[in-house]
């Protein structure tokens, strides 16, 4: 017998061995001899629990036949008919958990139903012990209990589906923040190379200066290593040898804005002395430290300005930060997705963005409320 065919084989055999054992016993008791008939239909019900896994409600309506068979014989004709009674009803039991457990509920309840049903009217006609009404209260009690196990189940699962939604959930949104960071640092840092580059070139064509042509690499140079520094960190997070932390803060602003200023674009930073109000966590600051690297990302590569002005106000309600400048505006542009995800991540946090043409230039406003700011 293969390990299979015990699996199936294992639970019959043990009811066949505990109801034969315990109706024997039973017939001792009641000075009478099991016959040929009642032995088959005990032998019949344990075995039909192999069916428990292909057809489980099949197999209890079945088996409830058998147990109702073997009841109103052993209730009509009494123990010299060979029909005693013991623990005839045990597979009926096990099948109507069984069949719970595999979800023929209603197969079970019907059946039980249907054997509670036939107990009272046996007891009714041949009065049967009081013991006889107990089977019935003991029938539906079982069937209670298996359905409540059920439901404790299915609750557990739904529980376990949940939690592994949420952890997905987690990921993704993992993810969605690294490919924001990603496009954000890339497209940031090359603006800032493409504009010394520039530079670098101009001063080679027409005037060359030693001194600002190498003040524009040096600009290039320490651009792409920031640019790699991070990257790298945010790569670091996708292969797991770091943990997920928000890069830009708000102390970091004054940096992120000289690297920003030039000969060709002057920038003007006004934000409070200390920033950091107690009610913006690190996902706020980095989301607006993310809104002022957009905003002078698109000022260095499609705004053609001289002057751009970046400027934070923090109370006790609200985070105000816009981003003005005085180029030629927005005209027939289509946002991108730098500007798309920026709106993503600051309405994530309950904020507002706001991306319209002023005279002159463009400006980039976004609002942060201390109400609306979910926790850490």
């Amino acid at each position: 017998m293969s390990t299979r065919q015990r699996a199936v084989w294992w639970l019959p055999l043990l009811i066949l061995t505990i109801v034969l054992t315990g109706t024997f016993f039973a017939a001792r008791r009641q000075d009478a001899q099991l016959s040929l008939p009642a032995v088959l239909i005990l032998l019949a019900s344990a075995g039909l629990l192999a069916a428990r896994r292909r057809a489980p409600g099949y197999m209890v309506a079945a088996i409830g036949v058998l147990t109702g068979a073997y009841l109103v014989a052993a209730s009509s004709a009494g123990p010299d008919s060979g029909f005693v009674y013991g623990p005839f009803a045990v597979p009926l039991i096990i099948a109507l958990v069984l069949a719970i457990h595999a979800g023929a509920r209603w197969w079970a309840w019907g059946t039980g139903a249907g054997c509670a049903l036939l107990v009272g009217i046996m007891a009714s006609l041949h009065g049967a012990p009081v013991g006889a009404w107990f089977a019935v209260i003991w029938i539906l009690l079982i069937l209670l209990a298996a359905e409540l196990a059920r439901s404790a189940r299915m609750r557990r699962r739904q529980s376990a589906a949940a939690a592994i939604a949420r952890v997905e959930h987690q990921r993704d949104e993992q993810r969605l923040m690294l490919a924001r960071d990603i496009h954000d640092v890339v497209a940031h840092s090359l603006s800032m190379i493409h504009v010394q580059a520039s530079v670098a070139l101009h001063l080679a064509g027409k005037d060359p200066d030693p001194q600002r042509m190498a003040q524009a690499l040096r600009e290039i140079k320490a651009g792409s290593s920031q640019a790699l520094a991070e990257v790298r960190q945010v790569l670091a997070v996708l292969r797991q040898d770091a943990p997920l932390a928000p890069g830009g803060r708000l102390r970091q602003l004054p940096e992120l804005v000289e690297s920003v200023r030039g000969e060709w674009l002057d920038v003007q930073l006004q934000m409070p002395a200390d920033p950091g109000a107690d009610w913006l966590n690190e996902r706020a600051e980095h989301a607006l430290y993310r809104a002022v690297q957009e905003g002078l990302t698109n000022v260095l590569r499609h705004a053609k300005a001289s002057h751009a002005q970046v400027q934070l106000s923090v109370d006790e309600h609200q985070a105000l930060l816009e981003v003005r400048d005085d180029g030629i505006g927005l005209g027939d542009s289509v946002p991108g997705n730098g500007l798309r995800w920026l709106g993503e991540r600051v309405r994530a946090l309950g904020g507002e963005v706001e991306l319209r043409t002023t005279d002159p230039g463009t400006l980039l406003r976004v609002r942060l409320t201390r109400k609306e700011l979910p926790d850490e």
